[in-house]
């Protein structure tokens, strides 16, 4: 008999810790959920939606006009913040000078590289940029089992109740955003004199060159360059830079043929006529290149 009643009571603690332990895990859903009720009451926000999974959104913006609302099948153009919903803190933005881009049925997949080298499957994006029309925003609220969970995520700490700001733009394509980027940006730094080429690079002639030999695609340049992002971050430079433009970025190629030995000018490149939608290294995706170049010397064979 006392044997039966050990075995009882060790089977009755294995079954209280299990369901303690049961209890604990939904208990962090359960926290989650009347945390961010407590902000939305707190707050007074209105037309907050809930999306079935435990997540909410809220649209800030609606969006151009008349225009339908986004479908699965529209490339979108975007920029993000992440932050903490209830102590406000900041862990990402997008660059202003650049953005992300995606297809609007992709957008569950939330990838950026400073949080980790894996993607995070986030469907209440997509839910909530379909409710969007181009020029949109919309702030998403993810509980943390529903973002980056009891493991965090880069700065991101554990069970972080995520505040997602999505601002989507105008521009159905990325030539038209970089256009309006550089046009801005000329603008706002009184640059008159830059002329757009047909490819849609713009450049500005700095000093004319005094040089006779044409340049090609098989021609030797030495130059001395700076290449900078629009927000004046350098990137990269270079005192004396040996290239043919076959072995550079498409931009380069499409202007400096303008010009001779001598001539020192500055381009202006929109993002796919440079890094594109990868981007590399310091450069980020979908970025406009500001290079200042100097042509030193031009061979050729």
């Amino acid at each position: 008999m006392r044997k039966i009643t050990t075995y009882i009571v060790a089977l009755f603690s294995v079954l209280v810790i299990f369901s303690s332990c049961k209890k604990e895990y939904e208990s962090i859903e359960s926290i989650d959920e009347a945390k961010i009720k407590d902000y939305i009451a707190k707050n007074n926000l209105q037309n907050v939606e809930p999306d079935g999974t435990g997540a909410y959104y809220k649209v800030v913006e609606q969006g151009a006009g008349t225009v339908e609302n986004f479908k699965n099948t529209d490339l979108v153009f975007y920029n993000i913040t992440v932050k903490s919903l209830l102590s406000g803190t900041q862990y990402l933005e997008s660059p202003t000078y650049t953005n992300l881009s995606n297809y609007v049925g992709y957008l569950n997949s939330f990838y950026n590289s400073s949080l980790s080298s894996t993607s995070y499957n986030i469907p209440t994006i997509r839910t909530a940029v379909l409710a969007l029309k181009p020029g949109g925003t919309v702030r998403v609220i993810l509980p943390s089992h529903l973002a980056f969970g009891k493991n965090g995520a880069g700065t991101i700490p554990s069970n972080e109740i995520i505040d997602l700001y999505i601002k989507t733009s105008t521009y159905k394509t990325q030539a038209e955003l970089d256009d309006n980027r550089i046009i801005t940006f000329l603008a706002a730094n009184n640059i008159t004199n830059a002329v757009k080429h047909s490819s849609g690079v713009y450049y500005q002639e700095l000093t004319p060159g005094t040089g006779t030999e044409v340049i090609d695609e098989h021609s030797t340049l030495v130059v001395k360059y700076a290449g900078k992002l629009l927000d004046g971050t350098q990137f990269d430079a270079g005192d004396s830079f040996s290239t043919k433009l076959t072995d550079v970025i498409e931009g380069w190629g499409k202007v400096l043929p303008l010009f001779k030995q001598g001539a020192k000018v500055r381009i202006f490149i929109p993002s796919g006529l440079g890094y594109g939608v990868s981007g590399s290294g310091p450069i980020p995706p979908n970025a406009v290149l500001d290079f200042t170049i100097d042509i030193t010397t031009v061979t050729n064979n």
